[in-house]
């Protein structure tokens, strides 16, 4: 998941884009491993519900932190600014962080990755479907290209796994569409009292709803799991969560958010290849096909949407 921040100036130093770049590029690679951790944390015998209650349990306190250091200084929130923290930390980090959690119980980190990469599309689709702005021609051609990929690599999963692999996708969908109500929405929030604010304050809604839906639904006995769920929480929540949120704001502060989303265009190509070498998870000539026309669709969405508000 990627956070909006302010955009930099066009052309930053040449020191300043190669730190940005890097940065990008290793938040979106740390961004696409939290899938292969969930994957290898199911094969202890835990569930989503209480997989999740760990990962926000570690990751609580770093971005309490977070939200203490983002507000020093700055007057409290205003009544509907905290109605609108709750509002996105529950629909923007907890309602899609727990969809994705159920959905990579039945379907591959790879598929997963793909859903997720869509997410521009489903903010241009939900601005037209709230706003009525207007979709570009080359936008909505970009956005087929990359939905035919998507379609072929779930119908390769669909075959060997049936209804399975359509409860997953569904799923992990509805978590980028989740994600994409709080980019839309988020937008306003962000110029008022600030991206890193707002995310800490945000997360910080999300890891408490987490807990509360585990003490609800599950029996305290359930926290009792293997020692590998708990380091793999860890590393999820620091390594996959905490870190890359702060790489990739960095990397906007320096590069620009266009520059920043076309590095994080490895973020899939990372999943794939962590999913084959770690979960040990097939790849055919299809897997490639379809993922070469996500990227590509993305590609061509993204530049032709920078086009269409530039122009």
């Amino acid at each position: 998941m990627s956070n909006p921040a302010p955009a930099s100036p066009a052309k930053p130093p040449a020191s300043g884009l190669a730190v940005g770049l890097a940065l990008a590029l290793l938040g979106s690679i740390a961004f696409s491993a939290k899938a292969i951790i969930v994957k290898l944390a199911y094969r202890h015998g835990v569930d989503a519900v209480t997989l999740i209650m760990y990962r926000m349990l570690f990751a609580l306190p770093i971005f309490a932190a977070m939200a203490w250091w983002a507000s020093r200084g700055k007057p409290p929130l205003s009544r509907k600014d905290v109605w609108g923290v709750l509002g996105l930390g529950v629909t923007g980090y907890y309602l899609a962080s727990f969809l994705d959690f159920a959905g990579l119980v039945y379907i591959t980190a790879s598929l997963e990755r793909l859903i997720l990469y869509l997410n521009p599309t489903l903010v241009v689709l939900l601005g037209w479907a709230l706003y009525g702005k207007r979709i570009h021609w080359g936008q909505a051609v970009g956005m087929l290209i990359s939905y035919c990929g998507v379609v072929l690599v779930f119908g390769l999963e669909a075959q060997s796994q049936g209804g399975q692999a359509a409860w997953g996708a569904l799923l992990v969908f509805l978590s980028a569409v989740s994600y994409a109500v709080y980019l839309v929405y988020s937008g306003e929030m962000v110029q008022r009292i600030g991206a890193l604010r707002l995310v800490g304050l945000a997360t910080t809604v999300a890891c408490i709803c987490c807990l509360v839906q585990f003490v609800v639904l599950r029996p305290l006995s359930a926290a009792i799991v293997a020692p590998q769920v708990l380091w793999l929480s860890v590393l999820n929540a620091t390594l996959c969560t905490a870190a890359p949120v702060l790489m990739v704001m960095m990397a906007i502060e320096r590069i620009g958010a266009g520059m920043a989303a076309q590095a994080g265009m490895v973020g899939p190509l990372s999943t794939i290849f962590m999913g084959i070498w770690i979960l040990g998870e097939p790849f055919t000539l299809w897997l490639a096909v379809g993922t070469c026309l996500v990227v590509a669709g993305i590609f061509v969405f993204t530049r032709l949407a920078r086009k269409a508000v530039g122009g």
